[in-house]
């Protein structure tokens, strides 16, 4: 039996509320990936201006959580910003964002490295190199990473980010010598207290969310890359 005139005018309803509801998410994500757009090349612009630029670099401690960080955030806002076309063929290789996110984790080691934050004050090759590998190989794949990590690999990428921050802690702390060549004694010093701080507030927060958080443990779903 075919259905009641009421019942086709029903679906018909409901299959045109779906399309208003799908066509108002698109129109929404494409507002938020161009204001994105044009957070990350104002972010970007001003951290590339002289003055902001200085003050960032004039301490071990501003450049290392302050400018390092802020042009992470750039990288991630172009994440959010790029289109889903552009991202697809990431997937092929990007499975369960472990690539991006190993990617992201070699690079971000070699810029906590002494040598290349003293590098980047004085030599125009490694400041430019900072520029554009920091957002374009920590905070695009982590942005475009993130997303499609297990519940597991997120762990393990927290847990390896806070051994990091007291591994490198402790090597500032440690060190009896100026392991940059423009910035003093103290100055080490005091990022490796803030390195430590930081190892330990991430442990607090790891253990909170293991003794009275809630995890979604459900399988992520698998990506089909379009052909």
């Amino acid at each position: 039996m075919s259905p009641a005139p009421p019942q086709l005018a029903q679906r018909d309803r409901l299959a045109r509320r779906a399309g208003f509801a799908r066509r108002a998410s698109l129109v929404r994500h494409a507002s938020l990936a161009r204001h994105a757009g044009i957070a990350a090349a104002l972010l970007f612009l001003l951290l590339l201006s002289p003055p902001v630029r200085h003050a960032l670099q004039a301490t071990m401690t501003t450049q290392m959580l302050l400018q390092n960080p802020l042009l992470v955030c750039v990288g991630i806002l172009v994440g959010h910003a790029l289109p889903a076309r552009v991202l697809a063929p990431t997937e092929s290789w990007n499975y369960r964002g472990v690539t991006g996110l190993t990617l992201a984790s070699v690079a971000a080691a070699l810029w906590m490295l002494p040598r290349l934050l003293d590098s980047s004050v004085t030599e125009p090759a490694i400041a430019v190199a900072k520029y554009l590998s920091v957002p374009l190989l920590i905070g695009l794949p982590f942005a475009v990473s993130w997303p499609r990590m297990s519940f597991i690999v997120r762990g393990v990428f927290l847990l390896e980010f806070t051994a990091t921050c007291f591994r490198m802690g402790w090597l500032y702390l440690a060190w009896p010598e100026r392991l940059c060549n423009n910035y003093l004694l103290d100055d080490q010093e005091r990022l490796g207290w803030y390195l430590v701080l930081i190892g330990v507030t991430l442990c607090a927060l790891i253990a909170g969310k293991l003794l009275w958080g809630r995890f979604d443990l459900r399988r992520t779903p698998e990506v089909r890359v379009p052909r």
